[in-house]
């Protein structure tokens, strides 16, 4: 069963924007697309660097280190070097809280 947390406040996370945090000794990284909220594991699957650093391209984020990206959506890798997948979080708004699930 997914627990939902609330994590952050949609004001928190204008369109474009990104934001961090930790849970359960995991950093976490929530991207607002044109107000879609998605969340993913805030560490590059080729290399140990934060995604939360990366370039935000529509639904894809690039590693800033190798440019690796991956589809925020599924995690997905979409360029190499990376050839795994990042994980990514169920998220769900509740009023102006953005909650996530793992």
């Amino acid at each position: 069963m997914t627990e939902f947390r609330r994590v952050a406040s949609l004001s928190e996370i204008p369109p474009g924007e990104r934001f961090t945090f930790v849970v359960k000794r995991r950093a976490i990284v929530l991207f607002n697309v044109d107000g879609l909220i998605y969340a993913l594991e805030d560490q590059c699957s080729h290399e140990e660097v934060p995604l939360s650093d990366g370039y935000l391209d529509g639904c894809e984020i690039e590693c800033a280190q190798h440019g690796a990206r991956f589809d925020l959506r599924t995690g997905a890798v979409t360029a190499p070097p990376a050839v795994s997948p990042v994980r990514v979080y169920a998220v769900r708004i509740t009023g102006d809280d953005v909650e996530v699930g793992w």
